[in-house]
């Protein structure tokens, strides 16, 4: 393992949600123009991920956004950063309402 990998020592914030298959795509779209593109808007943003797989008729989501550290989560998600930013149109589509989300610290990362 290569030390400088340019991800090393980031931090990954992320997010699960579940849709009916019926609703995947169309959630998809509004979950990219939403709120993937102003996580991607935010200065302090790193890059995100957005990752699917459909089993037993529903579409699961997973969003990871990178971060540089956890004071600039703060500055981006408050003062309750496990605190979930659920988009207005969420409800609609979400079979659940996530209230938390996870951080990690990404140790190595040489997908982007």
């Amino acid at each position: 393992m290569n030390r400088n990998d340019h991800h090393q020592g980031r931090i990954a914030r992320v997010w699960t949600g579940r849709v009916p298959d019926a609703k995947a795509a169309e959630y998809y779209d509004y979950l990219l123009s939403d709120g993937v593109s102003k996580i991607e808007a935010t200065p302090s943003n790193r890059g995100v991920d957005v990752w699917t797989r459909s089993a037993n008729g529903v579409t699961e989501f997973i969003v990871t956004s990178y971060w540089d550290s956890m004071d600039v989560i703060h500055q981006y998600a408050g003062t309750d950063v496990e605190q979930v930013n659920h988009l207005p149109r969420d409800p609609e589509f979400l079979l659940e309402m996530e209230q938390k989300v996870r951080h990690y610290t990404v140790r190595v990362g040489r997908a982007h």
